[in-house]
């Protein structure tokens, strides 16, 4: 059980050194909602994957456990059993393939990527949060963090209607 209190810390410092890395992402936009029906949904989504894991991880671990303390790495209630069971059968062993490439592969290489080309500062985070809160919520946040660029980059682009000015000659507002 200790080791799910130091992934749910984990969980917590990585988003944290997410925001504090991108401050002007995470900043406040200077007109509209604190956040956009978007933003909320993706963050709703992301929230309610780590509740409902994080229900089965509790679970998985009290009940293959005898204990507080364990071995986080291998035996009973471990990373090691948790992934064995993953592939127990041929059902879950489809969803585990398919879950461990998006989450391994795809997620790292499109956050890094992505991230980079829209100025993202340290974007290989949002593939560290999905080790320790879940593969949905690095995804919503990572879209969220895209979604408040957006806003952001909108926002900035309009120019206040008081500060038009005549172009010379032309008779256009620039």
């Amino acid at each position: 059980m200790v080791s799910l209190i130091v992934h749910a810390a984990l969980a917590f410092g990585t988003v944290w050194l997410i925001v504090r890395a991108n401050p002007a992402i995470f900043r406040r936009t200077a007109t509209g909602p604190l956040l956009s029906g978007l933003e909320l949904a993706l963050y709703g989504i992301g929230i309610a994957s780590v509740a409902l894991g994080w229900y089965f991880n509790v679970t998985f671990v009290v009940d293959n456990t005898d204990g507080w303390f364990n071995n986080p790495i291998w035996g009973d209630g471990s990373w090691q059993q948790y992934i064995q069971l993953m592939f127990d059968n041929p059902a879950s062993s489809s969803a585990g393939g398919d879950f461990t490439v998006a989450n391994v592969l795809i997620l790292p290489l499109v956050a890094v990527v992505w991230g980079r080309r829209q100025g993202i500062n340290k974007p290989v985070l949002f593939f560290v949060v999905t080790l320790f809160a879940s593969f949905t919520f690095g995804w919503a946040f990572f879209a969220a963090a895209l979604e408040r660029q957006r806003r952001l980059a909108l926002e900035s682009s309009t120019v206040p209607s008081d500060q038009h000015q005549p172009v010379a000659g032309t008779g256009a507002i620039h």
